[in-house]
Parts: C-alpha cells; structure tokens; sequence
C-alpha cells in the first residue's frame, strides 16, 4: 500500500509540473504574438511617416499647387480640392478599390498674406490616423 501512494504522489507532481509548463508556454506564445502585431503597427507608421514627409515635401516644393503635386505623388485631386492618395499594403500607391491606406492633403489660403497653409493626413482605410502635419510654405512672389 505504501508503495502506491508513493507512485499516486509521483504522478500528481509531474501533472503540476506540465500543467505549469503548459500555462507558461501559453503566455509566452500570447506575448510573441502581441510583438508581432505591434512591430506590424511600428512599420506601418515608419512607412506613413515616410509618405507623410514626401506629401509634405511636394507641398513645399510646388507651393501648395496639389495639382502638381497629384502627378509626383501618383494621387488625385478630388471635386472638393483635396489631394488623395491611395497605397497597397506594401505602401506602393494604387487604386482605391484594393487600399489599405491612404493620405488626404488640403490646402487652404489661410488669412496670412505671406503663407499657404496645408493639412495632411495619414489613415488606414477604416479611419484610423497614423499620422497628421499641419503645413505652411512661402506664398510665391509672382
């Protein structure tokens, strides 16, 4: 009889022992996978910071011509004045129809008689912002 509880206490310790292995191998897998989704996040950000600067850079350089801008940044100006352009997962510009992002640029004559203002935005298709820049650039002299 002593030797069966002795075999029934073994076999309890190693049960807790897995049962412990087992909880600890599913929070690790739970804190890789919320890693991976945030180093998703983080890429995509870096990239619609990257887009955002170029949005930004091409305001500046035609001084808040968006027209000019449409053709550098493969985009469209909308009915409204607004400068759209639409990017693919791998933030390659595209079509609206297959977007998983996209960047919203306006422009504004402001009250200053020196200044054009812009706004640009960078969002995901279903509406979350991942970056904003308030714009100025030089009024041209002619």
């Amino acid at each position: 009889m002593r030797g069966r509880s002795r075999s029934t206490l073994f076999l309890m310790e190693q049960l807790i022992v897995i049962l412990v292995f087992a909880v600890c191998a599913a929070v690790c897998v739970s804190i890789f996978a919320d890693s991976y989704l945030m180093q998703v996040d983080s890429v995509d950000i870096k990239n619609a910071l990257s887009a955002a600067e170029s949005g930004a850079e091409c305001f500046k350089a035609y001084s808040g011509d968006l027209e000019k801008a449409s053709v550098i940044l493969e985009g469209s100006v909308t009915a409204t004045g607004a400068l759209e352009v639409f990017y693919d997962g791998q933030w390659r510009p595209c079509e609206e129809s297959v977007a998983e992002f996209y960047m919203l640029l306006t422009g504004s004559d402001g009250e200053s008689p020196l200044l054009l203002l812009g706004e640009l935005t960078i969002l995901r298709i279903s509406g979350e912002e991942l970056a904003s820049l308030s714009l100025a650039v030089r009024r041209d002299e002619s």
